[in-house]
């Protein structure tokens, strides 16, 4: 393909890693401070449920087995910040075949968490491949882009390309009955397809298209219905479905504007469920108050958008698109969690990034991060004026 072919002349041209080549600190030290209050702020809402885990045993259960993943992580974030662009760009095809087979060995070796089947456990280790899917649909998104060009705006390529791309992750996802993942991946690719210029019209059809399949869905899947019933009325049954939205709004209400303090939180004595996983900012508000939610929520604002300036500064168009879209899957994450824990969207089951416990997502989340580095030693470079394909 001649998109490809100027691609690797362009990359194979530059020299990459010259000693003036810096990650940009500033986004760096932010993507830190977010994994640094997280593990925090995971402790403090985890451990009473870690000690009645344990029979009183260990209150740092859920803590150890974070910070393993966080090691893991950095180390990923590290790595693939010293990689180039053009080695996501190669492996984008590979990556989404891989992908595409763990989703569906799910289906046959997949294990049941909490009545979901969406883990698989290799060698004790257990794993979520939905979250390495939606890393892959953005390396692949990134390709596509790239070598689509200017005809991204034709039907053609702007949606049928992106959208059987798309559809190829999407069907082993509905037959997990993983909505969260669908809707946080649907979200994501149209950011993505907008960045690649699809048109407007066919972006808001397809989101009509997606509303239409969300209740339909719905109406089929008893328990998503019941979510939407416990969002908008969960007074009619606190004792059921409306009891974890209610014990969240409890949780964010009794923190008041500076909270009741660091650990001590009434809530996560086992009367908010999943208090250290969806809904740990509930936590955050009531041991931090109005004003530490503010800023937690600030640190994120920070991190997305200096993500968003190493985008914009990248040296090529794959570049761009590829770390918009991975700083795009972290915004769209928090902004649904906090609407979530706020009771302002019905519950979906995503995860709050770098604070919720959940090895697989932040070691990803990391390694993400760390591309995004890998972008910005390039941010002062000149960039590459590429020709319409």
């Amino acid at each position: 393909m001649a998109g490809e072919d100027r691609f690797h002349a362009k990359e194979n041209r530059r020299r990459l890693f010259q000693p003036e080549d810096k990650v940009d600190y500033p986004f760096l030290l932010l993507v830190l401070l977010l994994l640094t209050v997280g593990l925090a702020v995971l402790y403090s809402a985890s451990y009473a449920q870690s000690e009645y885990d344990t029979s009183y045993a260990i209150s740092t259960k859920y803590l150890q087995k974070q910070a393993v993943c966080a090691a893991i992580g950095l180390g990923a974030m590290y790595a693939f910040s010293r990689l180039p662009s053009w080695f996501w760009y190669r492996s984008a095809w590979l990556l989404y075949g891989v992908s595409i087979a763990l989703l569906l060995s799910v289906l046959v070796i997949g294990e049941e968490v909490n009545g979901a089947k969406r883990w698989i456990n290799l060698a004790g280790i257990q794993f979520q491949p939905s979250e390495i899917a939606k890393f892959t649909m953005i390396v692949l998104f990134a390709r596509l882009t790239y070598a689509y060009g200017q005809e991204a705006k034709t039907f053609r390529y702007g949606v049928l390309g992106f959208g059987t791309a798309l559809l190829g992750i999407l069907i082993p996802l509905a037959l997990e009955k993983h909505l969260s993942a669908i809707m946080l991946m649907g979200m994501v690719a149209v950011v993505m397809m907008f960045v690649a210029g699809t048109r407007m019209k066919w972006l808001l059809a397809g989101a009509g298209a997606a509303a239409v399949f969300v209740v339909i869905y719905i109406s089929f899947m008893g328990y998503a219905g019941d979510r939407v019933t416990a969002w908008l009325h969960p007074e009619l049954d606190p004792g059921d479905t409306g009891y974890q939205i209610l014990q969240s709004l409890y949780a964010i209400g009794s923190g008041g504007l500076f909270g009741l303090g660091y650990g001590k939180s009434r809530q996560k004595y086992l009367y908010l469920p999943f208090q250290y996983n969806d809904y740990i900012f509930a936590i955050c508000c009531e041991e931090l108050g109005l004003a530490g939610a503010l800023a937690i929520m600030a640190l994120f604002a920070a991190a997305i958008w200096r993500g968003y300036w190493i985008a914009l500064h990248a040296r090529d168009r794959f570049s761009t698109v590829l770390a918009a879209g991975l700083v795009t899957l972290i915004a769209v994450q928090t902004v649904l969690n906090l609407c979530v824990v706020t009771n302002l969207l019905p519950s979906t089951g995503i995860s709050l990034p770098f604070f919720s416990y959940g090895g697989t997502a932040l070691a990803v989340n990391l390694g993400e991060m760390g591309i995004v580095l890998s972008i910005s030693r390039q941010r002062n470079k000149r960039k590459i004026q590429e020709d319409s394909v």
